[in-house]
This record gives C-alpha cells, sequence and structure tokens, in this order.
C-alpha cells in the first residue's frame, strides 16, 4: 500500500491560482444564463492548448494523475472518472450531494494539482504562459486584473501628477 500524502499537496502560489480561475469562471458562468454550461470549466478551457501540446491521451492521462492526486485529499471524489476522451465524469452528482463549499474546496484540489503537473512537465514560466493566454485578466498569483472602471477612477486621481 503505498501513500504519498506529501506528494499530494500543492504549493500555495498553485493554490491561489486555481482558486483564482475557478472564482472567475464562476462569475462568468452567473452571468451567462443563456446555455446549461459545464459544472467544471477550468479543466474545458485549459483542454484546447494541452491537446496541441500533448495530444488527447496525453490530455487524458494528466486528467487521470490531477484526479488521482485530488482524491488523496477528498476521498469523496473517488467515484468520479475520466473518460477516454478526458472528461471528468461523475461530478454533477457529487454537486447535489455536497455543500457548495465543500464542492468548491473538491475544484479547487483538482484544479491546483492539475496545474502541479503542468508545472512538473513543462515548467512554472510555460505553464503561467499557458494559463495567462486562456485567462488574460487572472494574475499568477490567482487575483483578477483589475478592471477597466476602477483604473478610470485611478487615472482621475493621478492627473496632479
Amino acid at each position: 500500500m503505498q501513500v504519498h500524502f506529501h506528494m499530494s499537496r500543492t504549493t500555495p502560489q498553485m493554490r491561489h491560482l486555481a482558486e483564482g480561475l475557478i472564482v472567475f469562471e464562476l462569475k462568468q458562468n452567473t452571468s451567462l444564463k443563456t446555455e446549461p454550461r459545464p459544472v467544471f470549466l477550468v479543466p474545458e478551457k485549459l483542454r484546447p492548448p494541452l491537446v496541441a501540446l500533448m495530444g488527447n491521451g496525453g490530455f487524458q492521462a494528466l486528467m487521470v494523475r490531477a484526479l488521482a492526486l485530488a482524491k488523496t485529499e477528498v476521498p469523496w471524489l473517488g467515484s468520479v472518472h475520466v473518460n477516454p476522451a478526458g472528461y471528468m465524469e461523475g461530478l454533477e452528482e457529487l454537486q447535489a450531494q455536497h455543500g457548495q463549499d465543500e464542492f468548491l474546496e473538491a475544484r479547487i484540489i483538482l484544479v491546483a494539482q492539475l496545474l502541479e503537473l503542468l508545472v512538473a512537465f513543462i515548467g512554472e514560466n510555460l505553464t503561467l504562459r499557458l494559463v495567462r493566454e486562456v485567462w488574460p485578466k487572472i494574475t499568477p498569483n490567482g487575483s483578477e486584473v483589475e478592471t477597466r472602471g476602477k483604473n478610470e477612477t485611478r487615472g482621475k486621481n493621478e492627473k496632479t501628477k
């Protein structure tokens, strides 16, 4: 029996980045009520550049490994699996069974594991560049870049310089 608890922990930077991406997507998701959206958008948005980088098989293997690592921290993710196309199945059912905060935490851990694997395979700089291409409004620490409205206000205050 192998236990890899020490390896399952993610760095604070990747955890903050994962949380920022998920919160950003949740905000976007609530403003777009036109169509049913996947319950877990971050991996889906990373899919095209990652498939281009490593192919469908590589993406699927990456998702399987990220899920396996996340299960060490969130055992109830055990009913989720990654299908041959690399899509996660079983998350919708878990969303109904667990509280919103608990479900959010599980998704943060899963995305943080995915980001950590990318850092291990392609390095931190390439990982952050890939994330920046998909989410240009998110900084490497997971916070949202200030919106234009805030900058306009600041600009008025700084005209005295």
